[in-house]
């Protein structure tokens, strides 16, 4: 019945076989064509690989959203679901994955040196924004020092990055609703810092993620980046008011941020240098760092006053090679 349906015949036959033997020369030829282009990808991969500098190592996950730095135990990297720490042999060590947030995501953290303590950020994988809370570890030991819920009942948060000031206490922004949590060094909520002045662009692409990266000045107050509308303010967690600080230059898709001076702030991932030279009312993007282009700079660290870019995707098959970039200033 199929010859039938298909009108075969031995010429039929012949000249289908023929074509089967032509569709199996053209993929043999894709095939190939897929191989080649697969080798050019990964050799030229490798040479962007070659132009990062500072650190590559390997590790389980494909994502690790911030590292910091810290003098006594080396660089501290925080993936999003537990967090290892780097040492020489370049392998990571997973040495904290708390049962009690096993399904959530680790965000931002900071080594809080004073007091001997790590503080991560955790929150539910995007799209879900439920969930957000902060918790402290001791250094030395790993045990939990606090863990603190962030969200009310019904809230849409997305907790992302957190600091501490002179005193302790922690300072965690929310990319979802644009405000800053601040947490008691005990692990209490302290306040909200609410303000219309966060959201100074309309349109959902200029909020798509609001207040991300946040540093604490010496002088007492907080810089703080809203990503997507690209502003930079200056907090003051006192009497929670906010400034818009008149940056000339464009700090659009700014992230996770590292202070290099009182006066020079570095913003990630288009990788800027901002200083300013009037206590942050106003600044001016001065250089720029251009990093390996297949990878994206997720946060900055400071050691020994060079600055550390960490790339938030890792690439490979297998365990993944994730890379801690050393950045070099260009003038713009």
């Amino acid at each position: 019945m199929c010859g039938d349906c298909y009108g075969a015949s031995a010429g039929g036959a012949a000249e289908a076989r023929a074509a089967g033997a032509g569709g199996r020369r053209k993929r043999g030829c894709v095939g190939t064509a897929l191989a080649l282009v697969a080798l050019a990808a990964a050799a030229a991969v490798a040479v962007l690989e070659g132009t990062a500098g500072g650190v590559s190592y390997v590790g389980d996950g494909w994502l690790h959203e911030c590292a910091k730095w810290d003098a006594d135990g080396g660089a501290c990297s925080c993936p999003t679901s537990s967090a290892p720490a780097w040492k020489e042999k370049e392998e990571e060590r997973v040495v904290l994955a708390d049962p009690d947030v096993a399904v959530r995501v680790a965000l931002g953290l900071t080594v809080d040196a004073p007091r001997g303590r790590l503080l991560i950020v955790y929150a539910y994988r995007i799209p879900r924004f439920g969930y957000s809370a902060v918790a402290a570890y001791e250094l030395t030991s790993w045990c939990r020092l606090f863990l603190t819920r962030l969200d009310g009942p019904g809230d849409s948060t997305l907790a992302d990055d957190v600091v501490v000031d002179d005193e302790g206490n922690a300072y965690v922004t929310d990319a979802k609703g644009n405000k800053i949590w601040k947490v008691s060094p005990e692990g209490e909520p302290l306040s909200v810092i609410k303000n219309a002045t966060f959201s100074q662009r309309p349109g959902w692409i200029n909020n798509l993620v609001g207040l991300n990266g946040i540093v604490y000045h010496p002088s007492g107050y907080l810089l703080v980046i809203h990503t997507s509308g690209g502003d930079l303010f200056k907090v003051d967690p006192k009497t929670r008011s906010v400034r818009v600080v008149e940056v000339k230059g464009s700090l659009k898709a700014g992230d996770g941020l590292a202070l290099l001076s009182p006066a020079r702030l570095w913003s990630p991932p288009a990788c800027r240098l901002v200083e300013s030279d009037d206590d942050w009312e106003t600044a001016a993007v001065t250089g720029r760092y251009v990093g390996p282009a297949h990878r994206i700079g997720s946060s900055a660290t400071v050691k020994d006053g060079d600055v550390y870019i960490n790339h938030i995707i890792g690439f490979g098959l297998g365990k993944k090679t994730h890379v801690i970039s050393k950045a070099a200033f260009a003038p713009l």
